[in-house]
């Protein structure tokens, strides 16, 4: 029997993890299989726990991550400090849920958007959901201490708090209506917009004021901070670019062999119409 992964989510067709993996496991001379499984957070336990020994792990998406981690026998520190897990990996004790979602921003933010500035850095965040709370223990690992966390409603802004705390980055919270766009871009080394195109389309060019700047949006491409990014001649990383380095570490931790990142991006690219570069250093 073959050895058996997958990504677990609803919806989960539009998925391409398995681009990723499959890309990873031929190159590695693998003979796995890697599915798409539908299943919502209260279905994940159950679907997860009746997984036999032929299973080497799964990726998790939403809205299962909070779920994976509360199910897992055992976490990794920064997993419990983003408060999910987008990683279950099978292991004699159990499953042990990691958060590799820490190592596509870092990894998205130092490859595509060229981040280089050091510490003392001061971070900008927009949105706080799932992905905001991977950013602030991105941000601990790029050491940036500090944060300004902009929503429409501060009461959303709870679990994103909590990580940042674990992580030990000092947040202060922004009410939308209220920010002062051009001085929260002037006081920022590293932006992260995790809204809807749409809802920064207006501060775009203001923002580009950023030296580094991540929008996990990347369909449709481009944005207007993306155009705006590229109109001011500098470099933007993507959702896309997060996609391509949280697998990484899925598929080392999953074989036990080092990613073959090359394969992998080349296999994404093809898979997107080469839509983004998707550098890897």
């Amino acid at each position: 029997m073959p050895t058996k992964a997958a990504v677990l989510g609803k919806p989960v067709g539009h998925s391409l993890s398995p681009v990723l993996h499959y890309a990873a496991y031929r190159e590695l001379g693998l003979s796995w299989t890697y599915e798409r499984i539908e299943v919502d957070a209260a279905g994940l336990p159950v679907l997860v726990a009746g997984l036999g020994p032929e299973w080497a792990g799964v990726s998790v998406t939403m809205p299962g991550k909070r779920a994976a981690l509360e199910f897992a026998t055992a976490a990794t520190p920064r997993a419990r400090a983003a408060g999910a897990a987008n990683t279950l990996v099978h292991t004699e004790s159990g499953w042990l849920a990691d958060c590799t979602d820490v190592d596509g921003v870092v990894g998205a933010l130092r490859a595509a958007g060229g981040f280089a500035a050091p510490p003392p850095a001061s971070g900008l965040v927009l949105g706080a959901g799932g992905t905001a709370a991977a950013t602030m223990v991105a941000f601990a690992q790029l050491g940036v201490a500090r944060a300004r966390l902009v929503v429409r409603d501060p009461a959303r802004a709870t679990e994103t708090l909590a990580a940042a705390d674990r992580a030990g980055v000092h947040v202060e919270v922004v009410t939308w209506s209220g920010a002062d766009f051009a001085e929260l871009a002037g006081d920022a080394s590293v932006l992260v917009s995790t809204v809807p195109p749409e809802a920064v389309a207006e501060h775009a060019n203001t923002l580009t004021r950023v030296p580094c700047v991540l929008d996990v949006i990347y369909h449709p491409w481009p944005t207007p901070l993306a155009e705006a990014v590229a109109a001011r001649g500098g470099r933007i990383a993507t959702g896309l670019d997060m996609l391509l380095h949280q697998a990484f570490g899925q598929v080392e931790q999953f074989t036990g062999l080092a990613a073959p990142r090359e394969a992998m991006r080349d296999a994404l690219r093809d898979a997107t119409e080469n839509v983004l570069p998707l550098p890897l250093d």
